[in-house]
């Protein structure tokens, strides 16, 4: 990718909104919402590591958090 936006590659544009988005899911009072965002933004972190020529730490430490939520949210579904 070597298109920019505001002079920043759109490329490093998916890791600010993944950035953005994980910290927001912090924010969230309800475990399902934090869960639900937060495997959002680990998607896209997903996203740009792949677009970093697959940056392997990044990769596998976004799908286990995003299998770990997965598992929370519709395997062992929690009240709250």
């Amino acid at each position: 990718m070597n298109q920019e936006l505001l002079g920043i590659a759109l490329t490093e544009w998916i890791g600010y909104i993944a950035s953005a988005v994980v910290l927001i899911s912090f924010l969230m009072k309800k475990i399902r919402s934090l869960r639900i965002v937060n495997s959002i933004g680990c998607t896209l972190f997903v996203f740009y590591g792949f677009a970093l020529n697959i940056s392997w730490p990044l990769v596998i430490t976004n799908l286990v958090i995003i299998l770990i939520n997965f598992y929370y949210l519709f395997i062992k579904k929690q009240s709250n």
